[in-house]
């Protein structure tokens, strides 16, 4: 996700959130879900502040009690200390830098994590043993190793656990995008596009001082042990500390195979997972069978699948990657496309495109879908033939029964009554092992061989990158 895009994400959440008002929990305007009281309210605690982290704060807030914030780097926890919505007005946050203060907690029913992707899997694991629901920010996964690891933790420990993917929550755009595959309405599906844009290059980043805020032996994990680099320029204007333009660090991170995966994790893990719910292809053992890179430039030169240079950018800016699946649909993950941002269904009977701000295409048009002066989507209530086509209780069917509605509400929701959440860890794995292997596909410049239901590759070169060895004292559980 861009930092245009990032920031207008979390200016409509907090016009979400106030919208909210003072009711405490809701499920539309028809149900409003079992009014607590105060004693019985949901206590969270959230790991991982930085610019995402405080904003799914925000948006929880009032859904639950915010009691506690963690985070390796004190900026961030005064930042999340000092905005008046994220807690309660009366009360103060505690703060930690190490996350197991917070699980260690037995008044803390929920945790967020929203850390850099290396983190997520051995803090929600951890999570789930300590006994709490879950609030993973997407990708989930470093690795597929780290995949299946967690998807055995929540058969173990039985918790309800979201993945943010808040795109499935967009009722006029990739919902029933869904629901219009799904019916047939664009006939056999066999050619699909997800752009999910190039990631940045940089010059070489020089050595720095650790900055006094930061714990950079507890930031890296269970990567390996480097030096810190930040080039001088500093971003922002409203902290006068802000944050070094680049770095290792922060919402650089995932431009290092280190730490991510580059664009193919972070936002395929949005349009490919899309994509995969559409022609309902998320379920065991369901996947590509191989994948072809016709592009896979990279910022630096490689070796055997692993950058040489190790002070610059490292993952994929420019690719196509051909994931042909058993079926013959063919989808390309791509790093630009004629139709921009977004996915791009081709089928037998028609095209549509689809991203955040509409869909678009004739047999959207054909069943009362309209756009907006401004090429917005118009909203589904106010579009009568959609609602006769689509309605209701079909979009209820793609959130497992639940009421179709805001994506962490349906958090809650689930944790009041139980039930798989709208992006459940079984299906966002399925996803993201996908995006892996268009990874390594890139990494390795050649055509990979996949088989969805060992989740292994096809050649053992291909398949020492399915795991990683994890940094001493940093290991990820495996019980």
């Amino acid at each position: 996700m861009s930092k245009s895009t990032r920031r207008n994400f979390l200016k409509q959440s907090a016009i979400a959130v106030s919208a909210i008002g003072s009711v405490p929990y809701f499920l539309s305007s028809q149900q409003p879900v079992l009014a607590q009281q105060a004693s019985d309210r949901l206590r969270m605690g959230c790991i991982g502040v930085g610019d995402m982290g405080r904003g799914d704060a925000r948006e929880l807030n009032g859904l639950v009690d915010i009691v506690a914030v963690c985070d390796v780097d004190s900026l961030h926890m005064d930042m999340a200390q000092e905005d008046e919505h994220i807690g309660k007005k009366d009360a103060k946050l505690d703060t930690y830098r190490d996350y197991r203060k917070i699980l260690d907690r037995k008044d803390i029913d929920v945790v967020t994590v929203v850390t850099p992707d290396h983190w997520h899997t051995k803090i929600s694991i951890e999570a789930l043993q300590a006994g709490k629901h879950v609030f993973c920010q997407k990708p989930l996964t470093l690795t597929v190793e780290e995949g299946a690891l967690i998807r055995a933790a929540c058969k173990k420990y039985n918790k309800v656990f979201q993945v943010g993917t808040q795109q499935r929550a967009q009722r006029e755009q990739f919902a029933l995008a869904t629901l219009m595959i799904r019916k047939g309405l664009l006939g056999k599906i066999e050619k699909v596009t997800c752009d999910i844009g190039g990631a940045p290059q940089c010059a070489p980043i020089p050595k720095a001082a650790v900055p006094a805020t930061l714990d950079w032996d507890m930031w890296l994990g269970q990567a390996p042990l480097v030096d810190y680099i930040a080039t001088p320029e500093l971003i922002g204007i409203q902290r006068k500390d802000a944050w070094p333009s680049n770095s290792r660090t922060h919402y650089e991170f995932r431009w290092w195979y280190e730490y991510s995966g580059g664009k193919f994790t972070d936002w395929g893990a949005h349009h490919v997972d899309c994509a995969m719910w559409a022609l309902d292809l998320l379920g065991d053992g369901q996947g590509p069978v191989k994948f072809k890179p016709l592009i896979f430039d990279h910022p630096v030169p490689y070796k055997d699948g692993y950058p040489t240079v190790d002070n610059q950018y490292n993952t994929s800016h420019k690719f196509d990657i051909e994931c042909t699946f058993e079926n013959g649909t063919v989808m390309h993950v791509v790093s630009d496309s004629r139709d921009g941002n977004g996915i791009l269904f081709e089928g037998t009977k028609g095209r549509i495109h689809v991203n955040r701000e509409r869909i678009v295409g004739k047999p959207f048009e054909d069943i009362g879908g309209k756009l907006t002066a401004e090429k917005h989507a118009v909203p589904y209530d106010q579009l009568t033939d959609l609602k006769k086509v689509f309605p209701p209780e079909e979009f209820d069917k793609l959130y497992h029964g639940k009421p179709f509605g805001w994506h962490k509400m349906n958090f809650i929701t689930c944790i009041r009554e139980g039930g798989l959440p709208a992006s459940d860890v079984f299906a966002h794995i399925n996803a993201m092992n996908v995006c892996h292997v268009c990874a390594i596909a890139a990494r390795l410049g050649r055509e990979v061989a996949w088989d969805s239901k060992t989740e292994k590759t096809g050649d053992a070169q291909s398949q020492g990158f399915l795991a990683r060895e994890q940094r001493k004292g940093y290991e990820i559980s495996r019980s």
